[in-house]
């Protein structure tokens, strides 16, 4: 609708997909085994045209990564997509990977907090970051009684991003967009049920309680205090920030 501000979204699956795998349609049919066929497969893909991209803008030869941490909620898998991407992007047998599952939405930000800690303890690194998801794990037929995957349907869609994240900018040859220069995570109490995914054999399901905007709004001040008062800022307009469920 209107106040989502979607105009356009992307998804791996097709007409001929579904009409092949029936079982993707069908609400609370057992399913898991095709989703994770498609999702091991399509993940690292997805993964690496947001990642050739990063390294084309960052404009370094491909050799001087030394790190990759890669995230996704679609399809566990060992090895995982993070040994695929290597393979993929031809990258350094010896370079240093994280992989990381589980960590919806947020996954951009702990991804960052993590590339960052990476790149300020191991002098001269360079990490790659990468974020790929494909849906295909929530999608199904509606449930009249269980109508918050439906909600999820409607919000998101398939795609990936890349980063590399360093420090000690070398001039002339790296050119930085943005400095991190801190991240913070807080947990709210008596919360843990409002927003939850549950892997099952027909897929990811998703549970949403109506509060979760109420929730955030009377915690993200407190929130937002604790994480800009150690470096005396108390303008929150004055500089970009990122505030995620």
């Amino acid at each position: 609708g209107d106040k989502s501000k979607i105009r356009k979204r992307h998804l791996v699956l097709t007409e001929q997909l579904l009409k092949k795998n029936p079982n993707l349609c069908t609400y609370n049919e057992t399913s898991l085994n095709t989703r994770q066929d498609i999702l091991v497969s399509e993940v690292p893909k997805l993964g690496k045209e947001a990642a050739m991209e990063a390294i084309k803008e960052w404009g370094s030869p491909i050799s001087e990564i030394t790190h990759l941490v890669f995230c996704t909620t679609s399809g566990v898998d060992m090895p995982g997509a993070d040994f695929q991407l290597v393979k993929l992007l031809g990258l350094s047998s010896s370079v240093k990977r994280l992989m990381m599952y589980q960590q919806g939405c947020n996954a951009g930000a702990v991804m960052l907090r993590l590339a960052k800690d990476l790149a300020e303890n191991n002098k001269g690194a360079r990490v790659l970051v990468v974020c790929s998801e494909i849906t295909i794990n929530i999608f199904r037929g509606p449930s009249l009684e269980q109508d918050d995957n439906l909600l999820a349907q409607c919000l998101f869609g398939d795609g990936s991003a890349a980063m590399i994240v360093g420090t000690d900018p070398r001039p002339g040859l790296e050119t930085p967009l943005f400095e991190l220069v801190s991240s913070a995570q807080t947990i709210v109490p008596n919360t843990d049920s409002h927003l939850k995914l549950h892997l099952r054999e027909m897929g990811l399901t998703f549970h949403c309680s109506k509060v979760v905007p109420s929730v955030l709004a009377e915690n993200v001040e407190d929130c937002l205090v604790k994480a800009f008062e150690p470096y005396g800022i108390s303008d929150w307009n004055s500089i970009f920030w990122v505030f995620h469920p």
